[in-house]
């Protein structure tokens, strides 16, 4: 990761020595750094992460498991959830699911995916106007709207989240979602907000002002 977006003041600022640093904690077995030991350090740790944001000065901490034993482990520390705050033009509910997912994506990754799916449904038929019997079809009516590339990931999100939201045939067959395969979910639903609503809200507005303000000139015209 190159950049890291602050959840505090969502400015984007680049990974380096004076906004980044991480330390591994080891926990299993004996080893450590003063014990002498010359095998290196055990497969299984915690791995902690702080970003420091030189635009507003907060300090955001993620704790990321590594190695077979930890590495479902995976959580934001502070703070204590990545939703960003969107504006109220955007429907509430769609808001409401965006920060639950946001809120279970390491406790439950699988709902965390099952949300951001119910998110994308939500934002089509209230952005673009298409329902149909179910979320597939409406992706599909979407792809002459959108960019091939952007159709695919819907159609993959919708997909991802399926396996949260529906059992496999075979009740044996376990397909996991990580909390970061789930946290990239959060991502495109962000994405996809910015995108469709707050650019749209944006080019309203600014197309507003642009014509008041020729109103008024032409006004002062008038002899």
């Amino acid at each position: 990761m190159s950049s890291f977006k602050c959840p505090y003041c969502s400015s984007v600022m680049a990974i380096n020595s004076s906004t980044f640093r991480s330390t591994k904690q080891y926990f299993f077995g004996s080893w450590s750094y003063a014990s002498g030991h010359t095998d290196g350090p055990p497969e299984d740790c915690i791995h902690i992460k702080f970003y420091k944001c030189p635009h507003c000065g907060e300090v955001s901490i993620r704790i990321d498991g590594e190695g077979n034993s930890t590495k479902h482990l995976s959580s934001w520390f502070k703070p204590n959830s990545i939703a960003q705050q969107f504006p109220d033009y955007i429907p509430e509910a769609i808001r409401s699911d965006y920060e639950e997912a946001c809120a279970i994506v390491s406790l439950s990754p699988k709902a965390s995916a099952t949300l951001s799916r119910r998110c994308l449904q939500a934002m089509i038929r209230d952005f673009w106007g298409i329902t149909d019997k179910t979320l597939c079809r409406e992706i599909s009516a979407l792809q002459s709207k959108v960019s091939p590339s952007q159709w695919k990931v819907l159609d993959a999100l919708r997909q991802i989240g399926n396996i949260g939201a529906h059992p496999e045939a075979d009740v044996n067959l376990i397909v996991d979602i990580d909390p970061s395969d789930a946290e990239k979910l959060i991502r495109v639903i962000e994405l996809l907000m910015q995108q469709w609503y707050i650019n749209r809200h944006e080019e309203e507005q600014l197309y507003s002002d642009v014509l008041a303000i020729n109103s008024q000139k032409q006004e002062q015209r008038q002899p």
